[in-house]
This record gives structure tokens, C-alpha cells and sequence, in this order.
């Protein structure tokens, strides 16, 4: 960035911070408040999970391969890839409240599309329509639950928020799972539309009306699309948690085939990696006292760890559930320090910034399901997706050596990390 360009960009900046603080007034009850921003993501992780879960009975109710099959979690991913940024730009300027209940109307809709698709082709557009408002809901939503308290606590707030997909994994994804399996793979999907509409009227009672933002645009939203920092964020979540989704989007094949479970014990297999992922989730808060970065580089080096023995401990009942809680736990700490990273570093574009969080994320589901499908599908087993995404891991740490060492050598410009 040349010296002039640097002048303007802080020039720009210090009208933005000028202008009039946007706040949500606070709810009266604040846990109340973020129990229904939260319920809206355990409908939003049920329906994103439960198809690793039931992906044996995809495939066999509409006459394909487990690896194609994975294409069905690559399409949502796509939805969301699509709708994050898409949404966040278009409707900078619509109240926040207002968003999130469309946002949800939609994806209910979109699910209930999915459980009464009645091919496949038809239910990967299902699955994209219902990935849309994906990326959009947690960024709106996040941005929201940050407002409602002190900034002190902005990282707290967003990993309640968060949590409910974390729970989704110990409740909702079990439950659906054992619905589908029983009842049909159809009706997990129903069920997420139904969990849908009741967040449309806790959403509605409980989070606190707010004006739309006189100063929002697609512009300055773009805007934050010219900080370096926005970008390698972005590029942590894309490259570090395609690995994690390489292995998780197969788990079930994978603890039938190499740890011997039956189709019956996968959604307690689920509820495992769901206890993870909200243990992880709301231990994230905590890591932020010892800093930002050193936060995001210990969960990267963790992360490549697990995935680098997760092949070894999938071949025992005794070792694999370990470390199905360690694949859900050590991810899952990630989450809301990156999502609060992108608040920090975009500046004037934090509602598109927060999307793009969940956009990226799912940019590394749809890249890990076909990189794992691919792996498969070239003869190796089930033992090697997580191999591979040990590499992806290590790579995302790198990603951040560099956002580190940006940020170290430019600390004084507005910026800066």
C-alpha cells in the first residue's frame, strides 16, 4: 500500500468512527435474548451435521455412492459460500432484528424443500437453497450478541451465540440422526424446519428491535474487502478447517468400518463429537485473556495434531471415541476467535466480515468433503481423510504466522491487526 493510499484509508477511517455509535439497547433479559440468537444455531447445526450422520441412508434412499453422497454436504456449503457474502452486502442497511427472521423463514423453508426432495438432484438444490441464510445468520447474529454487552466480554457473547451449534451436536444431531434412522432420512430434515420456525418467534419476543444503520453500504462493506488482515482471517478458517471437515464429513463409514460400530451407536458417536465442539466453543472466551493470535496459532497446532492420529485411534472402540471428542473440542476453539478476529480487523465491514467467517468455513466444508471423497474414492481408507488434513492444518498455521508478523510490523496504522 503506498503512503498516499494509507493517508486516505486512515482518513476514511477516522470519519467511520466519527459517526454515531450503533448499539443495541440492552435486553432486559440478556440471557434470554441470546438463548433465541442461540436457537437459531442449533437449528442451523442440526441440519449441517446430521447429513454426515445419516449419509449411508442418503445415499441408499436416492441410489448413489457414500462418496457422492458427499455432495450433498458440499452443496449446503455452496449455499452458504453464496449467501454470506451475497446477504451481508445487499441488506447492510436492513434492521438486524427484521434480517435475522427472514434469514430464518428462509431456511425453514429451505429444509422442509430438502425433506420432501424426491431425487437427488432435487435435494442438492434443497441443500444449497437451505445453506443460503446459513453464513448471514451467524454473521448478523454475532454482531448482534457483541452489541448487547461490553466489549470486554464481545467474545463471550458470540460463543453463546455460537453454542447453539455446538449443542446441536450433543441433541439435536443425535436425535435427527436416530429419527432418519428410523423414520427416514426425510424427517431429520423436517424436524430442522419445525426447530426453525419456533427461533422465528424467540427471535421475534425476546431479541430487542434495532434501527436500521444510516450509515451502512455495500460499499463501505466492500470496502473492508482492501485490509490484507480481512483476507488472511479468511484464508485461516478456509485452509485450516478443510481438514476438519475432510474427516468429520464421513465419521459415520468411518467408525463403522474402522472402529466396528454399528449404525446404531453413531448418534451417540455424534453426541461425542457434540460435547467436543461445545466444550471447545465455550472454552474459546478463556483463551482470549492470553491473546488474540496466540489463541488461533495454539488451536491450529492442536488441530493438526489430532487430525495426524485420528486415523491411528479410529482402528479401537476404545481409542476412537477419544478422539472423536478431540475433533469436535480443539476446532471448535477456533470458531469465536476468529469471528471476533474479523470483527476487529474490518473495520467499517463487519457485518460482511462476519459472514464471510461462516462463508469461508464452509468453503473449507465443501473442499473438505471432496477432498475426503476423493481420497476414498482413489482406493485409500478411511484412516487417510485425516491424514491429509493434518496438512491442511499445518498449512492454515502458517496463515497466521504471516497475520502475525503483519500485524508486529505495522502496530501503529488503524490498519493494522
Amino acid at each position: 500500500m503506498t503512503e498516499s493510499a494509507a493517508l486516505h484509508d486512515i482518513c476514511d477511517d477516522r470519519a467511520l468512527d466519527a459517526r454515531p455509535a450503533r448499539r443495541l439497547r440492552r435486553p432486559s433479559h440478556l440471557h434470554l435474548a441470546l438463548i433465541a440468537l442461540a436457537l437459531g444455531g442449533f437449528a442451523i447445526g442440526t441440519t449441517e451435521f446430521v447429513t454426515m450422520g445419516l449419509l449411508p441412508q442418503i445415499a441408499q434412499g436416492v441410489g448413489i455412492s457414500i462418496p457422492t453422497a458427499g455432495h450433498v454436504v458440499s452443496a449446503y456449503a455452496l449455499g452458504v459460500v453464496v449467501g454470506a457474502p451475497t446477504i451481508a452486502t445487499l441488506a447492510a442497511k436492513v434492521p438486524r432484528k427484521k434480517l435475522l427472521l427472514w434469514l430464518m423463514v428462509a431456511f425453514a423453508l429451505g429444509n422442509i424443500g430438502s425433506a420432501l426432495s424426491p431425487s437427488y438432484p432435487v435435494l442438492l438444490v434443497a441443500r444449497f437453497i437451505s445453506g443460503v441464510p446459513h453464513g448471514a445468520y451467524f454473521g448478523i447474529g454475532s454482531l448482534v450478541a457483541a452489541s448487547m454487552v461490553d466489549k470486554s466480554r464481545r467474545t463471550w457473547a458470540v460463543s453463546i451465540m455460537l453454542a447453539g451449534l455446538t449443542v446441536a451436536n450433543i441433541i439435536g444431531v443425535p436425535v435427527a440422526t436416530l429419527i432418519g434412522q428410523r423414520a427416514g432420512w426425510e424427517w431429520a430434515y423436517a424436524v430442522v424446519g419445525v426447530v426453525a420456525l419456533v427461533t422465528v418467534v424467540a427471535v421475534l419476543a425476546w431479541v430487542p428491535t434495532q434501527s436500521g444503520d444510516l450509515y451502512a453500504s455495500a460499499r463501505n462493506e466492500l470496502r473492508s474487502l482492501r485490509r490484507l488482515q480481512v483476507w488472511l482471517a479468511l484464508g485461516i478458517g478456509t485452509v485450516g478447517f478443510g481438514g476438519m471437515f475432510a474427516t468429520f464429513s464421513y465419521i459415520a463409514p468411518t467408525m463403522t468400518h474402522l472402529a466396528g460400530f454399528s449404525d446404531a451407536v453413531i448418534p451417540l458417536v455424534l453426541m461425542v463429537y457434540g460435547i467436543g465442539m461445545t466444550l471447545g466453543t465455550l472454552t474459546s472466551g478463556r483463551l482470549v485473556a492470553y491473546g488474540m493470535m496466540r489463541g488461533i496459532t495454539g488451536a491450529l497446532l492442536a488441530i493438526a495434531v489430532v487430525l495426524a492420529l485420528f486415523g491411528f485411534a479410529a482402528h479401537s472402540p476404545w481409542t476412537a471415541i477419544p478422539a472423536v471428542l478431540a475433533l469436535g473440542f480443539v476446532p471448535s476453539l477456533l470458531v469465536p476467535m476468529l469471528q471476533t478476529r474479523l470483527m476487529d480487523v474490518a473495520h467499517e465491514g463487519q457485518s460482511l466480515a462476519a459472514a464471510l467467517n461462516h462463508a469461508t468455513l464452509n468453503i473449507a466444508n465443501a473442499f473438505g468433503a471432496w477432498l475426503g471423497g476423493a481420497v476414498l474414492a482413489s482406493g485409500l481408507g478411511y484412516e487417510w481423510p485425516s491424514r491429509v488434513g493434518a496438512v491442511l492444518a499445518l498449512l492454515g498455521l502458517a496463515i497466521a504466522g504471516v497475520s502475525a508478523w503483519v500485524g508486529r510490523r505495522a502496530p501503529m496504522t488503524p490498519t493494522a491487526a
